[in-house]
Formats: structure tokens, C-alpha cells, sequence
């Protein structure tokens, strides 16, 4: 048995490892190639390409590497039109993945894609494309699921991977030790992204928020996690410039152990609402972006929120301050009505562990059982 498969940047490659696994379990025997990164790789995939070529984001980098884009994806496209896989699995990366997609199920390729794009929140347009392209999608989410079901796209909803790496019960104390700090002090988190451009936006409101909070409440301490050197020296430089003063304890690569360990948290906009949500911690959801950018995004949205928590819920159960609204004084009121109310973090503990185990998709058919129930 033969499968093709293509996962696009490090949250891809990650959920194509735990696939891979889980499809090898059931099946020793499978010959899996594509395109996949390190974890792919050691769970049994064969990269043709290499991942990184693939690692774009935002509006102007793809168009920057377009060329490169178009060849890798006639490339690959002929690898799997000359070698025919029993099934392909397009992991997210979806402008890159469903064109391939596309070209191999005209071909006769049965195709699965593995992360629904947003078509829930702009460019609805595409679930035509998509219905063309794929025999299944696989949602993490359970409200894409019913998108999908509205359209009569065939999908499956698996449930969030990040759901069943966060423990259900947060052990704040543990954290504390772990990173060494005051397990009785009062500790926000800030987390402004784990790309430059974000940090470049929402780096100074976030800090002068904070700093602000930090002037009317003195024993608040202060966190924050970054991905990589980079991002930690841009938040530094930042801290450096902005709030030279506030006490702010610098990690990298520890952004779970930090989220433990805080009481509340400051966040940009993306996957980091979804893990804070995790972690039973109240958060406000912040997001700038340049000027230009956002007067697009704006007209493409059509959702009334842009937090993962907000949008499970279908209500708004934390604050989002987007573009304008992202001044250091809304956000420093916004985190103080949290920590002069505790009573709201206990309500929102309660409200994301029901939450927590939504995502676990408890019952829900796993990733790896509906390939193999499109296989056979």
C-alpha cells in the first residue's frame, strides 16, 4: 500500500507525524513519501523535497517565492501522476495543496486534505474547489465540520491535536518550579506572536499595556515565550525600548510551561488563543497588522470573531482588541477587570475545560482510521 503525502511548514509536519504513526500502527508495511519535515521523516515518510520550501506566510512572501512554488507543485504533481499512490493526504498548506489536489483526483487519485482552510471565515468561495478536489476533509475543528456537511463536502471531524497534548488539569505550582519562579507571585503572560512581522505590530501595545497594568497593581511579574533567538531578541529590544523598567522574565521554547504558570494573558491573534484556551487561563485577544493589509483582510473576513475560543463558543467570551482597538490602555483595562474580578477566570476555567473536551473528539473516528476507512 502506497501513500502520497504533503504537509507544509513545522504545525504540519507535526500533524503528518502523528498520522504516520498512527496509519504504521495498522499497517506496518506502508511505503509513504512526499513532502514532509523532520518528524515526518523519522516516523517512516520519504521526503522528496524538502519542507521549507514550502514555509511561507502572509500576503507578500508567497507571491515573492511564487515561482519556486509553481515548480515544486508540477514537480511533485508529476511524481504522483507517474507513480500513483492508493490515496493522498494534502496536510494544510491549502493555496499550495488543493491545485495538486485538484490535478490528482481528475487523475483518479482518491485525495484526503487533513485541516480545513478558513472558508468559514473568508474566501467561502473555495468550498466549490475543494468539493471538486477532495473525496474527505478532515476538520480539527467541530463547527468546520457542520460547514462542510452544509455544503455536502463528505468530512470527518477528528478533533484538535493540541487538545490531546495539554493535560485537562493544569498544575500552575509544577510550572512555577519548573522555570523557577515565585509560586506565589501574580504572573501575566505576554505572547505576541511567533513571527517578526507580528511582533514588529503588536510588540509596543502589548508591552505599554503592561507596563500600565504593571504601575497601578506593583507585584504583578511578568513572562513571556518566543520560538526561536529571533523573535526573543525582537521582544527584548522591544521590552528594552518601551518598558525598560517592567519585570518581565524572558524564555525560549517553553511557551507551555509559561502558559501553566501564569494567571493571566495577554495573546496575539491565532493558534496561541486556541492553547491559552487549554490552559484555563483568561486571556485578551490582540491583533494588529500593517494598514494596507487590514483594509483587505477586513473585506474578506466575514466572521464576527477572530479568537479560536470566541469562535467555539460562538459568542464573545474573551476580549478581542484588532487594529485601532489595540491601544495600551485598552488592553491594560481589559487585563485588570480580569485580575480585580477573579471570579471571571474561575467562570472561564470552567467554560474551556468543557471546552478541552470538545476537541478531544472523544468517540469521533481519529485521523488515522478515516484513511484507512477511505482506503479500503
Amino acid at each position: 500500500m502506497r501513500i502520497g503525502i504533503v504537509a507544509g511548514e513545522a504545525s504540519g509536519d507535526a500533524l503528518g507525524a502523528d498520522l504516520i504513526r498512527g496509519l504504521r500502527a495498522r499497517d506496518p508495511d506502508l511505503q509513504i513519501e512526499g513532502i514532509g519535515g523532520p518528524l515526518m521523516i523519522a516516523a517512516g515518510c520519504k521526503s522528496l523535497f524538502d519542507i521549507k520550501r514550502l514555509s511561507v506566510m502572509g500576503l507578500i512572501e508567497p507571491l515573492l517565492r511564487l515561482p519556486d512554488l509553481i515548480k515544486l507543485r508540477r514537480d511533485i504533481s508529476q511524481h504522483f501522476l507517474n507513480h500513483p499512490p492508493d490515496i493522498f493526504i494534502g496536510i494544510d498548506a491549502p493555496d499550495f495543496n488543493l491545485g495538486l489536489e485538484l490535478k490528482l483526483h481528475r487523475a483518479g487519485i482518491r485525495v484526503i486534505h487533513y485541516v480545513s482552510p478558513s472558508v468559514w471565515a473568508w474566501r467561502p468561495g473555495r468550498i466549490k474547489k475543494i468539493a471538486k478536489a477532495v473525496d474527505l476533509m478532515l476538520t480539527l475543528l467541530p463547527f468546520e465540520a457542520a460547514f462542510y456537511q452544509q455544503h455536502h463536502v463528505p468530512v470527518h471531524y477528528v478533533g484538535h491535536p493540541l487538545a490531546k497534548q495539554v493535560p485537562l488539569a493544569i498544575d500552575t505550582g509544577a510550572a512555577r518550579r519548573a522555570l523557577c519562579l515565585d509560586e506565589e507571585a501574580v504572573y501575566v503572560a505576554l505572547l505576541p506572536g511567533s513571527r517578526l512581522q507580528e511582533i514588529r505590530h503588536i510588540g509596543e501595545p502589548m508591552m505599554k499595556a503592561a507596563r500600565l497594568a504593571w504601575q497601578q497593581k506593583p507585584h504583578l511579574r511578568f513572562l513571556t515565550a518566543h520560538v526561536d533567538e529571533a523573535c526573543y531578541q525582537a521582544f527584548y529590544d522591544c521590552h528594552q525600548q518601551h518598558a525598560p523598567d517592567l519585570p518581565l522574565t524572558f524564555f525560549t521554547r517553553r511557551a507551555p510551561d509559561v502558559l501553566a504558570a501564569s494567571d493571566a494573558v495577554l495573546v496575539t491573534s491565532g493558534t496561541a488563543t486556541l492553547e491559552t484556551m487549554l490552559y484555563k487561563k483568561p486571556m485578551v485577544i490582540i491583533y494588529r497588522m500593517a494598514r494596507p493589509v487590514f483594509a483587505i483582510v477586513k473585506r474578506l473576513v466575514k466572521t464576527p470573531y477572530v479568537g479560536l475560543p470566541n469562535l467555539l463558543a460562538n459568542e464573545l467570551i474573551v476580549p478581542e482588541l484588532i487594529q485601532d482597538n489595540a491601544t495600551a490602555e485598552k488592553i491594560s483595562e481589559a487585563l485588570l477587570h480580569y485580575l480585580d474580578h477573579p471570579e471571571l477566570a474561575v467562570a472561564l476555567a470552567t467554560k474551556f475545560s468543557e471546552m478541552h473536551h470538545l476537541l478531544l473528539a472523544e468517540g469521533e473516528m481519529t485521523a488515522a482510521d478515516a484513511v484507512v476507512g477511505e482506503i479500503c
